[in-house]
């Protein structure tokens, strides 16, 4: 039970689910999203979609073969959906994002921004052939023939499912951000500086009125690419 399930009283605080109603959760197989950065296909669509009754159900939904996580289908119950991903179910598209309370939340977006998604530079390694590879946040690694223009910290915006770039985005002074960790979780804020330290110490980017530790900032094109709450 342990290897593919996890306590509830243990689970990441980032999942928006009740932790003393059972007492195993599904956990999602190893992939590219951390832990507390994502959740498994089979609670998605029971605990939070509630477009399945139960486990059973959702296997069901699954192996018709309408679930699709960035363009592809997807039948694992198991698989983890992570920060920026695109979950389509049926004619529903969702992506994923955190809110400010450090909650991960799957919110409708149209048929149009699900054929796209936007990913975090976090490093770039030299292949074989001398090439390289940029590494993204979400485990994707995309050979690429000019490598100097990309620099960690970046974004891109690939388009599904076929993975090509099709726009970048510099982390600089003026860029928007998106905010995946600390007290100001969830919020959105254009960039002031970046304080690049010369030791051990993160690296810090500045925004009008706080700063916080360059891990946490994802840079965005603009506002209206992470979904809102939908108004009840």
């Amino acid at each position: 039970m342990s290897r593919s399930h996890i306590k509830r009283l243990m689970m990441p605080r980032s999942w928006p689910l009740t932790r003393k109603t059972n007492i195993w959760a599904q956990k999602p197989n190893p992939a590219g999203h951390p832990l507390e950065m994502c959740m498994p296909l089979g609670i998605l669509l029971r605990d939070i979609l509630e477009v399945a009754h139960n486990m059973r159900e959702a296997k069901r939904i699954l192996h018709s073969r309408k679930v699709l996580v960035d363009g592809k289908v997807e039948t694992n119950r198991s698989r983890g959906v992570g920060l920026m991903d695109v979950l389509t179910v049926g004619n529903n598209n969702y992506r994923c994002v955190i809110d400010t309370n450090g909650k991960l939340r799957y919110r409708l977006i149209s048929k149009k921004e699900a054929s796209t998604k936007i990913c975090k530079i976090i490093g770039k390694t030299t292949i074989k052939g001398g090439e390289t590879q940029i590494n993204l946040h979400d485990g994707r690694n995309i050979i690429e023939s000019d490598p100097s223009k990309y620099n960690v910290g970046d974004s891109v915006i690939i388009s599904l499912p076929d993975q090509k770039i099709t726009k970048h985005l510099q982390n600089k002074e003026g860029s928007l951000a998106f905010l995946t960790g600390g007290s100001h979780i969830g919020e959105i804020a254009v960039i002031g500086s970046l304080d690049i330290k010369r030791s051990s110490k993160p690296n810090e980017t500045l925004f009008e009125d706080f700063g916080t530790i360059s891990d946490y900032v994802f840079v965005i094109d603009k506002e209206s690419y992470i979904p809102k709450e939908a108004e009840s």
